[in-house]
């Protein structure tokens, strides 16, 4: 057996090749450009690389152009956490030197000695990888408009708060493109209290409101002309300049979010396994696409769904140690799927009266709120590796039997 080792940067990758005894058998300095990676693989093919016997490849990310080219055919890759390979570098050198050449060469040898140890990246097909990569995407530019909604709402706090008090009742108040109209017109809430009937109806209209826009614009007109604190009008218009700047970042990262949402609606239902997932209480499109990201769709990918379980985090870990023994949640995760997870579990109490007795049930036990819910989710994951590996959808009945035979 041959092992190969490659130390990832940014511009160029160390390469190292070892056999069963551990001995250096070569080492090339390639660059990350189409000519670097096809020396590369003539390195590979000169060792014995075939199509069907291909050499494993142990290497620091799991992304980018080189994993792409490294998994074409059969080949299996290694993503080999960068903090894992710094502990498997203090085995073969106690005087902490470090260098990328020795970095590869350490690579390789995790392989030779640990394969069996670590997992490959999962074959999973070409749509399920671009349905992963559209569902993260949409989740970051998600996470991404919230932190700015918050730094808005922080701002607005200080020399604001008439807006905060007029946007309150409407749900996601800062991320309406009412309130962003509203805001252009009046940047200050000195401006605001000059607004008229007129000029509030018509930022209504440009935000394409049609229904309800009179009583709307008479609760606005009082809010922004009760009585208020003010900052200085210079200072009140440096932060009103400041205010603008933040709700273009806020108006890209809305339109980045629902742009990737739509993208995420086109491709989703096209994957064979869509149909199984929104079969399931409480998994939408959105939050369906964030749950085949993260699991995809090779089937050989978890031995069974204990091994699902815990790389979601769903279940306990017991650690022990003499007479001392605990239970307790996983810190070590997938925080993506962990995440899908809590919103899965909590929007599937309603439409599924097995869920939601599930869940009081554990209520009852003394689990807190979290607790219960990661309970449910690890339940839920457990029945969707089911459903996948038989082909099958949800099944209401056979899912929840005795919370629903207790419910009757």
């Amino acid at each position: 057996m041959i092992y190969c080792g490659i130390d990832w940067a940014e511009r160029t990758h160390d390469v190292a090749l070892v056999d069963d005894t551990g001995q250096l058998l070569a080492k090339r300095h390639i660059t990350d450009d189409a000519a670097g990676y096809k020396i590369l693989l003539d390195l590979l093919a000169e060792y014995g690389d075939t199509e069907e016997d291909p050499i494993p490849v142990a290497i620091e990310t799991s992304r980018g152009l080189l994993v792409a080219v490294l998994r074409t055919g059969k080949r299996q890759v290694f993503a080999i956490n960068p903090m894992a390979a710094a502990r498997y570098r203090d085995r073969h050198s106690v005087s902490r030197k470090k260098s990328d050449p020795g970095d590869a060469l350490v690579l390789a040898n995790i392989l030779r000695t640990d394969m069996h140890a670590h997992r490959p990246l999962p074959q999973d097909s070409d749509l399920a990888r671009a349905v992963a990569v559209l569902a993260r995407a949409q989740q970051d530019a998600t996470w991404n408009r919230q932190q700015i909604s918050n730094q808005l709402r922080s701002l607005l706090r200080e020399y604001y708060p008439a807006a905060l008090a007029a946007f309150e009742p409407w749900q996601n108040g800062l991320c309406r493109r009412e309130a962003h109209e509203l805001l252009k017109a009046a940047p200050t809430p000195t401006r605001a209290a000059r607004l008229t009937r007129t000029q509030l109806q018509a930022a209504m209209k440009r935000a394409g409101r049609q229904r309800r826009i009179e009583p709307e614009v008479d609760r606005l007109r009082d809010a922004f002309r009760a009585d208020w604190a003010h900052q200085p009008p210079l200072v009140e218009d440096a932060l009103g300049k400041q205010m603008l700047a933040l709700l273009g970042q806020l108006e890209a990262a809305s339109r980045a979010t629902e742009d990737l949402a739509r993208a995420v609606e086109e491709a989703f239902p096209q994957h064979p396994d869509a149909e199984i997932i929104l079969s399931f209480p409480g998994l939408g499109v959105q939050l369906g696409a964030r749950v085949l990201a993260e699991i995809g769709d090779d089937r050989q990918r978890f031995a069974d769904a204990r091994g699902l379980k815990a790389y979601a985090g769903a279940s306990p870990i017991t650690r022990a140690s003499g007479k001392k023994s605990s239970i307790t949640r996983r810190w070590v995760k997938n925080d993506r799927l962990n995440h899908a997870g809590y919103l899965w579990a909590f929007a599937s109490l309603r439409p599924s009266p097995g869920a939601d007795a599930h869940y009081r049930r554990r209520r009852e036990h003394g689990d807190w709120h979290a607790a219960a819910q990661r309970n449910l989710f690890n339940r839920l994951l457990g029945q969707l590796y089911h459903c996948l590996q038989k082909r099958e959808l949800f099944d209401e009945r056979a899912a929840f039997p005795a919370q629903l035979a207790a419910v009757a």
